[in-house]
């Protein structure tokens, strides 16, 4: 039996003087604080700041897993498998002095360069990682005063597509460009509970 409430109770107050109390534990994040950021893009891509800059949303951050299920004599048992992640898709408004639209295709370039028809080298000199991916992308979440209080991090990433939103004389919105990107690992955290790997 529950015997403890985070809402706020005996709201009493003296009109005029003061407000009564309200629940602040249960406070949420704000879908719109929030900033990218990236590290160790691929050395072909510039303006790694400029795409923080530039980027507005940010969908298909996801993780799940398989389910496994394995059968018995006269039971059915289930087991979580492989976990699979998601195709994050990071919408950029198309600056104008920051070049965002080529800064972005040069990072697609590194998987595949339709002009010279090569693919993407899957080593680096030296041995380790996969020259065409992102070290890191990191969504960090703002609080009320916009000072970072949690993140999820994206290990890996690397884009599978690319792709310009419409031209019409007939509207009067900003171009975007929308990257489409894998990712191999992902955590999440709050800077309280930040995670040492080392």
């Amino acid at each position: 039996m529950a015997t403890f409430s985070y809402y706020q109770q005996n709201r009493s107050f003296t009109p005029g003087e003061d407000l009564p109390l309200i629940s602040s534990e249960l406070d949420s994040v704000r879908t719109y604080q929030w900033e990218i950021r990236f590290t160790g893009l691929p050395g072909t891509v510039f303006g790694e700041s400029d795409l923080t800059l530039a980027a507005k949303k940010v969908q298909g951050l996801e993780i799940s897993v398989e389910n496994k299920t394995v059968d018995r004599v006269n039971d059915r048992l289930n087991y979580p498998g492989k976990a699979s992640l998601g195709e994050a898709v990071i919408t950029f408004d198309n600056l104008y002095q920051r070049e965002t639209a080529a800064d972005l295709f040069r990072w697609f370039q590194t998987i595949y360069d339709p002009i010279r028809g090569f693919q993407t080298q899957f080593t680096r000199p030296g041995g380790g990682g996969g020259s065409f991916k992102a070290n890191r992308v990191e969504i960090l979440m703002l609080d009320n005063t916009m000072n970072p209080h949690g993140a999820i991090e994206l290990y890996g990433a690397y884009p599978v597509k690319w792709s310009a939103s419409e031209l019409n004389y007939s509207t009067s919105d900003f171009h975007t460009i929308e990257l489409s990107l894998k990712y191999d690992f992902m955590d999440v955290y709050n800077n309280s509970n930040k995670p040492s790997y080392s």
